[in-house]
């Protein structure tokens, strides 16, 4: 069997890390660590329970399944058509690479700008081109995306990170305040629905292919082996991700000075500021740039690929330029719009996607049951498109009605239902192959 030696596996780690840790993993720590306070570290324990658990319980059920095309499927191909487009187009120029575009836009340069040429359309336009033009190189050549980022981008990313929290240990910063709200009465539950929402699962999804590809240029194809590594690298990411979490909490919770702050991103202003003065945001922005580069290269490649294959006739190079080029359009002329209506898809989607790993995990267990999965997942996805309509089109119309179902005031609503298609699916009848089989192993 092949194997991979450790250098090319910590790659492998760093390369998986970079898929996931985008702006919003920057973010959302600092906030949970400023608000959480004095119960920091229960929230983040439930943050990462909830952020990298779903990741590696998805990259797991992909690993061995054989990819994400195997177990949507099993709902039906028309549904795996139809689902895949769908987070393609949401997680490709819909609305992730568009907006990191735009967010290292906003973290870097726009911070050194004059202040009369900050609204102008100019410097974004300028810096698009360039950012984009970056993404298009690396995407030309996904076979080296291992060497580029594991060796390169993404060691100059968490060398940035663990600079700052170096310099923090020998520089005062503001003492833990009282924990606030859900994270001073329940705060491992408020932390599991923080670590929720950053939708990471789905990067699983998107970019697991990229992954599989990146093992084959290492010269693995035995599928027994291509599993193995892909777990190991998915767990060497989570451990990386949940230390990077922690330091980025810590962060937040050293900012208690900091009055109400609205988001993540004017927290570690903050921090970066104290440490290092008018440095901290060349450092920031540094920090806001890498990670968003990676995240658009790894974003582009992957839907590049997956276009390619299901529209063959354009080339995966030309879709790379089509996706970069709607990118950079979309970021500067009508990024408000497109995260108005991608942003509560893409939250619409996840639920279906986080059942589908739970099936996944459970196979064995449930396989015998016909409808299972078409029950269970196409019922969750008539929830989540209800919940879809009523938030965005309704403006809350039927949130009353919605809010008395278990959970739903917590964002994570579907569970129930999806309990309960799952339980009408058991009795809507057996498989009767698995059953044979199961006879005859007997």
């Amino acid at each position: 069997m092949q194997t991979l030696s450790k250098k090319d596996l910590i790659s492998m780690s760093f390369l998986f890390f970079s898929t996931l840790f985008g702006a919003g993993n920057l973010i959302f720590p600092p906030y949970l660590g400023h608000y959480a306070g004095e119960h920091v570290w229960t929230s983040l324990i439930g943050f990462i329970l909830s952020d990298t658990g779903i990741f590696l319980s998805a990259v797991i059920v992909i690993a061995k399944t054989g990819g994400i095309e195997v177990l949507t499927n099993r709902v039906s191909s028309l549904f795996t058509i139809i689902f895949s487009f769908l987070i393609y187009i949401c997680l490709g120029p819909g609305l992730a690479v568009p907006r990191a575009g735009s967010l290292a836009y906003e973290m870097g340069l726009q911070q050194f700008l004059p202040k009369n040429i900050v609204g102008s359309p100019l410097p974004l336009l300028i810096y698009t081109i360039v950012f984009f033009a970056a993404v298009f190189w690396f995407s030309m050549s996904p076979s080296k995306l291992v060497d580029r980022f594991g060796k390169v981008l993404t060691p100059i990313l968490l060398i940035l990170i663990g600079t700052i929290f170096v310099r923090s240990l020998f520089v005062p910063l503001d003492s833990q305040a009282t924990a606030i709200g859900n994270y001073k009465d329940h705060p491992i539950i408020q932390g599991f629905l923080d670590g929720y929402l950053t939708m990471d699962g789905l990067a699983a999804f998107v970019c697991g292919v990229v992954i599989i590809n990146s093992l084959k240029a290492k010269g693995i194809h035995h599928n027994q082996a291509l599993t193995k590594y892909m777990i190991y690298s998915g767990i060497g990411a989570g451990i990386i991700l949940g230390s990077v979490y922690a330091i980025l909490a810590y962060l937040g919770a050293s900012s208690s000075m900091l009055d109400k702050p609205e988001n993540g991103a004017q927290i570690l202003i903050y921090v970066t500021n104290r440490l290092f003065g008018s440095y901290g945001n060349i450092i920031l922005g540094l920090i806001f740039t890498v990670a968003c580069l990676c995240v658009s290269i790894v974003l582009v490649i992957a839907c590049s690929q997956f276009f390619a294959k299901n529209v063959s006739r354009v080339s995966y190079k030309q879709w790379v330029v089509i996706l970069c080029f709607a990118s950079a359009t979309v970021a500067n002329l009508g990024l408000t719009q497109i995260i108005a209506i991608c942003g509560p898809l893409l939250s619409a989607l996840f639920p279906i996607f986080i059942v589908l790993v739970v099936l996944g995990i459970f196979h064995l267990h449930i396989q015998r049951f016909r409808y299972v999965y078409p029950v269970t997942v196409l019922g969750t996805a008539l929830f989540s498109m209800i919940d879809l309509v009523n938030q965005t089109f309704l403006k809350g119309s039927f949130t009353s009605v919605l809010s008395r179902i278990p959970l739903y005031s917590e964002g994570i609503g579907f569970i129930m239902p999806a309990v309960v298609f799952f339980v009408i699916s058991c009795f809507m009848g057996e498989n009767p192959t698995v059953t044979v089989v199961k006879k005859k192993a007997a």
